[in-house]
């Protein structure tokens, strides 16, 4: 009896060990970004506004092309500052989140891309990434509470129709838009790229494909589920996207090797009553559906339209 209780403890402990030597493993890359909307001409603010847990992110405020308040000036500034000259309301806000382990540099190509189409744009670090606060550990919870940050900081700017905020999510980033519209009914509109549908599915991928054992995958779920403080299940866009009252563009590349193409699926499936229109993209995989051809038009198209039937969907 004693044998296998001491069996039993060694394999508890060795289980711990190895799910706090993984959780480590897979903690996120911290890189400030190099580059900034200057560098291609576009002027921008840079702010800091709170999140949870009283921490602050960092971010990037660019006024829509042709506004007053899009001046050269770069200094941090709080809400207050940054909403010092008003403009004409009514013009649309987009929130811009980047990956897991990248920054608002990340987002550079969006920037370019829709500053000229008219919107106003907000790009930020979430915590644990760029210039952004520390805040113990990343997981998708805390983007999408990053992202209910940023649009708490983009309200109270005069230059902000309430009525007109949108979000563009990329991978993890995607997936927290989806959780974050289903739990503030102030987003609209939310355009996701790459995203996952269930976080354990793309987990127990990545690691089997690392060879972890079985066993080790349960234990690590149980693990990470602590910390998060919420179940996968629970925090699953899948399971939260007919919750939310914004309309969705689900875009995918149909090569994604880091979140396979059925997850972009599954969202639409799920969405229930929520208009939600699926892209797949012929030969693009997780971080380059932006290059195809179209792609700026579709995303703009979509976010001005506010007509997306519930389950459309385009394969090219």
């Amino acid at each position: 009896m004693m044998t296998l209780l001491w069996i039993l403890l060694m394999v508890i402990v060795l289980s711990g060990l190895g799910a706090l030597g993984l959780s480590q493993m897979y903690r996120n890359p911290r890189i400030p970004h190099r580059r900034t909307p200057a560098a291609v001409g576009i002027a921008f603010e840079e702010v800091r506004f709170p999140t949870k847990n009283n921490r602050s992110l960092y971010g990037w405020w660019i006024p829509a092309a042709g506004s007053s308040a899009a001046g050269s000036s770069t200094k941090e500034s709080s809400a207050t500052e940054a909403s010092a000259t008003d403009t004409s309301a009514g013009t649309p806000t987009l929130i811009l989140v980047h990956g897991w382990g990248r920054n608002l540099q990340r987002l550079m190509d969006y920037i370019e891309n829709l500053h000229p189409r008219g919107f106003n744009l907000l790009a930020f670090d979430s915590r644990n990434h760029g210039s952004s606060d520390r805040d113990r550990f990343s997981s998708m919870l805390k983007f999408a509470e990053d992202i209910m940050a940023a649009v708490d900081f983009a309200v109270e700017l005069p230059q902000v129709d309430p009525e007109r905020i949108g979000v563009i999510g990329l991978s993890i980033g995607g997936a927290a838009t989806v959780y974050a519209a289903a739990h503030d009914p102030r987003i609209e509109a939310g355009v996701t790229v790459g995203a996952f549908a269930h976080p354990a599915d793309v987990m127990e991928g990545e690691f089997t494909r690392r060879h972890v054992p079985s066993p080790l995958i349960a234990t690590l779920f149980r693990y990470f589920e602590w910390r998060i403080g919420a179940t996968f299940d629970a925090i699953a866009p899948e399971n939260n996207i007919s919750n939310a009252k914004a309309r969705f563009l689900i875009i995918h590349g149909d090569q994604d090797k880091v979140v396979p193409v059925r997850h972009a699926r599954r969202l639409v499936r799920t969405a229930s009553q929520v208009s939600a229109e699926l892209w797949i993209l012929p030969g693009k995989g997780h971080s380059d559906c932006h290059t195809h051809p179209g792609f700026w038009q579709r995303v703009v198209e979509f976010l001005s339209s506010g007509n997306v039937e519930h389950g459309a969907s385009a394969e090219e």
